[in-house]
């Protein structure tokens, strides 16, 4: 007689709270995503604040996919910074972090999500847009890093 072991329930790819062994990869994402990445220190200082939370993509093979730093406030929510992994880029994991932030807002409450963006940035503008945010107003020399100017996208 062979005994069958019971299927495991298959796991699904789900965000959740951003923690200190998902540093690597989150880095890992942030190095290969932008010109000027953030370092590990401004990641650190960021979530030490009290309103600041990161969340991650996780797949089912506990690979992380992409990540979100964001800011609550009375009103609003504020994202700080999103990337994901260019190799899984146009698959859903963008656009399934930013749902779970739209899922926050509330009539009485947090009512928007603002976000900046490098002008030079088009594939975020264009993301941004397509999940339903619009171009508010443009920063002028808004990095440090830089002279560039930023555009400020809110959702509501």
């Amino acid at each position: 007689m062979v005994l069958l072991k019971p299927a495991e329930p298959e796991r699904m790819p789900h965000v959740r709270w951003l923690i200190r062994r998902d540093m690597q990869e989150v880095m890992d994402i942030e190095n290969r995503s932008f010109e000027f990445p953030w370092t590990e220190d401004e990641f650190l200082a960021q979530l030490r604040n009290r309103n600041c939370i990161g969340a991650v993509y996780e797949s089912p093979s506990d690979l992380i996919h992409g990540f979100m730093i964001y800011e609550l406030h009375a009103d609003c929510l504020r994202l700080l910074n999103l990337a994901v992994a260019p190799e899984v880029r146009r698959t859903g994991v963008g656009q399934t972090m930013i749902q779970r932030l739209i899922d926050k807002l509330s009539h009485q409450r947090r009512r928007f999500i603002d976000v900046e963006v490098r002008e030079t940035n088009l594939s975020a503008q264009l993301f941004l847009s397509q999940a339903g945010f619009r171009a508010e107003s443009v920063l002028r020399r808004y990095y440090d890093d830089t002279i560039e100017d930023g555009m400020l996208f809110r959702y509501s």
